[in-house]
């Protein structure tokens, strides 16, 4: 996509997609303190694919009926839904929703290390730099190592596995994926994670839990879904059909900002400074592995695009 399309409109909607998935922290702190993860994730999912299935009939037409679209789709789901929505809804119960975002803006970091596994990009000097800052500053937010195992370490660890779960989406994404309408991707794979948590729920919740939650629990649940889920994806397309994939994943280096500020206002949650000094880290490993900022300072030599 060419540079002249990256317009103050482009930086608008960016703005307001990371305020949206940035609010996606606050509506789960909320939920969590009535709810368990797997019921989250749930109302999370199978809302947004009542959203979006009825919003892809009107704009594309009925869903795929071939396995492959839906095999990859369901691959997909498991990667970018299930695992990652758990983990941090999981997570929440033990760490602050700033806490939550500083640590999944490291997606980035394991999207380039699952990338360069799969043989689809190098890992350059630039990149490693940006892996092992991004480490530490993990390192740093839990203030050492992770051999104590308690609460809040259990919960770094389960964030952390949600970013390497979005992470390992990114070449999965490029090789199975393409081709496929961004829309049916969101649909279908919503549609998958609806179907898959409602057996896991029902192996390992209980639903009947839904009907103790309070009106400000349920609020949050339909605002996760249906703002911070469904028109977050429509919004994240648009951006993409306006100033490409490259300029939309700068917002993971915004998200935190939203996150935290939400957190504080709203539940008057606090980063200590231990995880202040973190996420300078991770926010200088993540401008180092996008490398737009060293170029522009002649840092980094320019790219050609890849062929």
């Amino acid at each position: 996509m060419a540079d002249s399309k990256i317009d103050s409109q482009s930086w608008a909607l960016l703005l307001v997609l990371s305020l949206i998935w940035g609010g996606s922290f606050l509506f789960i702190a909320i939920a969590v303190k009535e709810l368990p993860a797997l019921l989250i994730v749930l109302a999370r999912v199978g809302i947004a694919a009542a959203i979006l299935i009825p919003i892809h009939l009107a704009v594309i037409g009925k869903l795929p009926g071939d396995i492959k679209t839906w095999a990859a789709c369901a691959g997909m789901s498991v990667m970018n839904n299930v695992i990652p929505f758990t983990a941090i809804s999981w997570g929440q119960h033990h760490i602050s929703g700033g806490l939550a975002s500083v640590i999944n803006a490291t997606t980035p970091m394991f999207a380039a290390l699952f990338m360069a596994m799969a043989g689809l990009e190098g890992i350059t000097v630039r990149k490693a730099v940006a892996l092992a800052l991004g480490l530490a500053g993990v390192l740093i937010l839990k203030g050492g190592g992770f051999g104590d195992l308690g609460a809040q370490t259990l919960g770094i660890l389960a964030v952390m596995l949600a970013s390497a779960c979005y992470g390992l989406s990114a070449p999965w994404s490029k090789l199975k994926l393409a081709g496929i309408p961004p829309l049916t991707i969101a649909t279908l794979q919503l549609t998958v994670s609806s179907l898959l948590m409602v057996l896991i729920v029902a192996a390992f919740a209980d639903v009947r839990d839904f009907a103790n939650a309070s009106h400000g629990t349920w609020i949050s649940l339909v605002l996760l879904a249906a703002v911070s889920t469904s028109i977050a994806y429509l919004l994240f397309f648009r951006i993409i059909a306006r100033a490409g994939p490259s300029f939309v994943s700068l917002v993971t280096m915004i998200i935190p900002v939203s996150a935290i500020l939400l957190g504080y206002a709203v539940l008057g949650e606090k980063l200590t400074l231990n995880e202040v000094a973190g996420a300078l880290v991770i926010g200088l490993a993540l401008v180092i592995i996008d490398g737009r900022a060293l170029r522009y300072l002649g840092l980094s030599p320019s790219q050609s695009p890849r062929p």
